[in-house]
């Protein structure tokens, strides 16, 4: 039998990026992620340890670029924008 899907609404914004980061740093118990809701946006200010915000910003912002793809791709469906702020 197949796994069951995820709902679309299963999981917000800041879990998915909060899930995600915490695979890629080294303190994982230290990421915090803070959602700001407005009418067609969401800010997530993501904050990690000092020493792990050089794996969650990678060789020339790739690591971030890509976690923002993949923001942009999720909140695509609810046509709302999402705007992540590193916070160091």
């Amino acid at each position: 039998m197949a796994p069951p899907l995820i709902r679309r609404n299963e999981f917000g914004m800041k879990t998915i990026t909060k899930k995600i980061v915490q695979v890629l740093v080294d303190e994982p118990e230290l990421v915090c992620v803070t959602e700001i809701c407005g009418k067609n946006i969401s800010i997530l200010e993501l904050q990690v340890s000092k020493s792990d915000v050089g794996k969650v910003i990678g060789k020339q912002g790739r690591t971030a670029n890509a976690l923002r793809i993949i923001l942009s791709a999720v909140s695509a469906k609810a046509k709302k924008r999402v705007v992540l702020e590193i916070i160091d």
